[in-house]
């Protein structure tokens, strides 16, 4: 070291810190051997605070202001020095500079899953990330909690014991909170809420406090997330045949944005899809619905529909097809006289009154002469 940086360091007056930094929280202002003159000027900027630590004991902290380092503003290190009546001679004392303001959107995650009791998928494993802001309520109980001798402390210094807390908190609230999964995104903010209440006291032990805590994100196993796809798809289709009539248009859309890609098999394909479309949108009507009856276009009954009664010495059998009166009369139990009525019809008509029947009553022509 030359003569010039002794000097320059020994006759020093003005203590400060420029943060240029976006992550630094605490800062050793660094003087050759900790020599600090007596009268120096020692500046705290807003948002910092200036931690004096004489012999590895916490001494006195001073807020944001302008403060020349005489006995009257140092009580705490004149105590610890014995210095009843003054002094006047350099003394030695580590200064701290401890940045107080708000450190914004740091992470925290949970890096294994969580697993809890759901009503409707039974055991599930969880998983969540957050944001959430840090600042230094207390820069004596951090410098002596947390900091020790660090020359510079940096926000990833401590973020990990942070996020430890946090997703240990967490897991017991979110294992015990009873919500469902499909739940979880409408109740973050109660959760967040219960989360930061439950880990406060034991970050305040720090000197810490954290001001906003967020969960972001409660993202649910992969089967579960497919399980949903599913019901959701069924939901959005509703009517099958329409969801049917969705796909294979747009089957048809991506042929036609494709003409290469499947020759005539794409094309083939995609003109099958939309004659079948075209014939389920004829029968179902434009909008997907039934078409109304045509009267015009019922059908016929089919033929032998007439169903028939016989009685019989009082009883009443039946009914019976024109085939199986036919059967009967060839087997010789109804005849011409026999009783016959019809659903719709007249009255007990005799078989050979009846018209449509005639035929089977009539007795054939006699056979032709032999030879």
């Amino acid at each position: 070291m030359s003569i010039f940086d002794f000097l320059r360091g020994e006759f020093i007056d003005v203590i400060h810190w420029t943060d240029d930094s976006r992550d630094t929280i605490v800062w050793r202002f660094e003087r050759e051997g900790h020599a600090i003159k007596y009268g120096a000027k020692l500046t705290v900027r807003e948002g910092q605070a200036a931690v004096f630590v004489h012999e590895g004991q916490l001494a006195d902290v001073f807020g944001p202001g302008l403060y020349e380092l005489e006995t009257n503003n140092l009580p705490i290190l004149t105590t610890l020095q014995h210095w009843d009546h003054g002094f006047q001679s350099p003394f030695k004392s580590e200064i701290y500079f401890v940045n107080t303001r708000r450190f914004t959107d740091l992470k925290w995650g949970t890096r294994n899953p969580i697993t809890c009791r759901d009503p409707e998928f039974g055991m599930v494993r969880l998983r969540a990330f957050g944001t959430y802001t840090m600042r230094v309520t207390d820069p004596g109980k951090f410098l002596v909690e947390i900091v020790g001798t660090d020359g510079e402390f940096t926000t990833d210094e401590i973020e990990f014991q942070i996020r430890n807390h946090i997703v240990s908190n967490f897991s017991q609230i979110i294992a015990s909170s009873g919500i469902p999964v499909l739940d979880m995104a409408a109740n973050t903010i109660d959760l967040a809420k219960i989360v930061h209440e439950r880990i406060a006291p034991r970050i305040a032990e720090y000197g810490l406090e954290l001001p906003a805590f967020y969960i972001e994100n409660v993202s649910l196993p992969e089967e579960v997330e497919k399980v949903l796809d599913k019901r959701t798809s069924t939901s959005i289709a509703g009517d099958l045949s329409k969801y049917t009539d969705f796909s294979a248009a747009e089957a048809m859309t991506t042929s036609a944005a494709n003409p290469g890609g499947g020759g005539g098999m794409a094309a083939g394909m995609g003109m099958g899809m939309g004659m079948a479309m075209a014939d389920r949108m004829a029968r179902r009507g434009p909008w997907g619905e039934a078409p109304a009856a045509d009267p015009s276009q019922t059908p016929p009954p089919p033929p032998g529909g007439k169903r028939w009664h016989v009685a019989k010495d009082g009883q009443t059998t039946g009914p019976f097809t024109r085939d199986e009166l036919g059967r009967m009369a060839g087997e010789g139990l109804i005849g011409p006289d026999s009783w016959l009525w019809t659903p719709g019809g007249p009255d007990w008509q005799r078989g050979r009154d009846v018209t449509e029947l005639a035929d089977l009553f009539s007795a054939p022509p006699p056979p032709p002469p032999a030879g």
